[in-house]
Protein backbone atom coordinates (compact mmCIF):
# COMPACT_ATOMS: atom_id res chain seq x y z
CA UNK A 1 0.00 0.00 0.00
CA UNK A 2 1.31 3.44 -0.94
CA UNK A 3 2.42 5.82 1.77
CA UNK A 4 -0.15 8.56 2.29
CA UNK A 5 0.33 12.30 2.77
CA UNK A 6 -1.82 15.36 3.06
CA UNK A 7 -2.58 17.19 -0.19
CA UNK A 8 0.10 19.75 -1.06
CA UNK A 9 -0.90 23.38 -0.93
CA UNK A 10 -1.96 24.67 -4.32
CA UNK A 11 -0.18 27.55 -6.01
CA UNK A 12 -1.61 30.97 -5.27
CA UNK A 13 -1.85 31.75 -8.98
CA UNK A 14 -4.11 28.70 -9.45
CA UNK A 15 -6.42 29.76 -6.62
CA UNK A 16 -6.56 33.37 -7.80
CA UNK A 17 -7.27 32.29 -11.36
CA UNK A 18 -10.02 29.87 -10.36
CA UNK A 19 -11.73 32.50 -8.20
CA UNK A 20 -11.51 35.20 -10.86
CA UNK A 21 -13.00 32.83 -13.43
CA UNK A 22 -15.80 31.89 -11.04
CA UNK A 23 -16.57 35.57 -10.36
CA UNK A 24 -16.59 36.40 -14.07
CA UNK A 25 -18.87 33.50 -14.90
CA UNK A 26 -21.23 34.36 -12.01
CA UNK A 27 -21.63 37.76 -13.64
CA UNK A 28 -22.33 36.07 -16.98
CA UNK A 29 -19.47 37.87 -18.67
CA UNK A 30 -17.12 36.85 -21.43
CA UNK A 31 -13.35 37.11 -21.15
CA UNK A 32 -13.48 39.99 -23.63
CA UNK A 33 -15.98 42.03 -21.61
CA UNK A 34 -14.11 41.71 -18.32
CA UNK A 35 -10.68 42.16 -19.91
CA UNK A 36 -11.79 45.32 -21.70
CA UNK A 37 -12.94 46.93 -18.45
CA UNK A 38 -9.76 45.79 -16.68
CA UNK A 39 -7.57 47.23 -19.44
CA UNK A 40 -5.90 43.93 -20.31
CA UNK A 41 -6.15 41.55 -23.24
CA UNK A 42 -8.62 38.66 -23.16
CA UNK A 43 -5.69 36.30 -23.77
CA UNK A 44 -3.88 37.57 -20.68
CA UNK A 45 -7.03 37.27 -18.57
CA UNK A 46 -7.46 33.71 -19.83
CA UNK A 47 -3.87 32.89 -18.81
CA UNK A 48 -4.49 34.38 -15.36
CA UNK A 49 -7.68 32.34 -14.96
CA UNK A 50 -5.91 29.14 -16.01
CA UNK A 51 -3.06 29.78 -13.57
CA UNK A 52 -0.41 29.95 -16.28
CA UNK A 53 0.52 33.57 -15.52
CA UNK A 54 1.63 35.06 -12.22
CA UNK A 55 -0.25 38.39 -12.31
CA UNK A 56 1.03 41.47 -10.51
CA UNK A 57 -0.99 42.96 -7.70
CA UNK A 58 -1.93 45.78 -10.08
CA UNK A 59 -3.35 43.31 -12.61
CA UNK A 60 -5.31 41.49 -9.92
CA UNK A 61 -6.69 44.82 -8.68
CA UNK A 62 -7.69 45.81 -12.22
CA UNK A 63 -9.57 42.55 -12.79
CA UNK A 64 -11.22 42.74 -9.37
CA UNK A 65 -12.33 46.30 -10.11
CA UNK A 66 -13.75 45.19 -13.45
CA UNK A 67 -15.66 42.45 -11.63
CA UNK A 68 -16.96 44.85 -8.98
CA UNK A 69 -15.30 43.14 -6.04
CA UNK A 70 -12.40 43.70 -3.68
CA UNK A 71 -9.10 42.17 -2.71
CA UNK A 72 -10.59 41.43 0.70
CA UNK A 73 -13.37 39.38 -0.90
CA UNK A 74 -10.88 37.51 -3.08
CA UNK A 75 -8.44 36.73 -0.29
CA UNK A 76 -11.25 35.66 2.05
CA UNK A 77 -12.55 33.23 -0.57
CA UNK A 78 -9.04 31.88 -1.22
CA UNK A 79 -8.44 31.43 2.52
CA UNK A 80 -11.64 29.38 2.65
CA UNK A 81 -10.48 27.30 -0.31
CA UNK A 82 -7.14 26.61 1.37
CA UNK A 83 -8.86 25.60 4.58
CA UNK A 84 -11.09 23.12 2.73
CA UNK A 85 -8.19 21.68 0.73
CA UNK A 86 -5.97 21.29 3.80
CA UNK A 87 -8.82 19.63 5.68
CA UNK A 88 -9.40 17.11 2.86
CA UNK A 89 -8.64 13.45 3.36
CA UNK A 90 -5.02 12.36 2.77
CA UNK A 91 -4.10 11.41 -0.78
CA UNK A 92 -1.53 8.81 -1.88
CA UNK A 93 2.05 10.10 -2.07
CA UNK A 94 2.12 9.07 -5.71
CA UNK A 95 -0.92 11.21 -6.58
CA UNK A 96 -0.55 13.34 -9.67
CA UNK A 97 -1.51 17.00 -10.01
CA UNK A 98 -4.61 15.74 -11.84
CA UNK A 99 -5.63 13.82 -8.73
CA UNK A 100 -5.05 16.95 -6.68
CA UNK A 101 -7.23 18.96 -9.06
CA UNK A 102 -10.01 16.42 -8.57
CA UNK A 103 -9.71 16.69 -4.77
CA UNK A 104 -9.78 20.47 -5.05
CA UNK A 105 -12.81 20.41 -7.34
CA UNK A 106 -14.69 18.24 -4.87
CA UNK A 107 -13.72 20.46 -1.96
CA UNK A 108 -14.59 23.75 -3.69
Amino acid sequence: MAEEQKAAEPLLRDLVGRRLRDLRRERGETLTETARRAGISPQYLSEIERGTKEPSSEMIAAVLGALGTTLLDLTSAIAGDLYVVQSAAPVPASASSTAYAEVYALAA
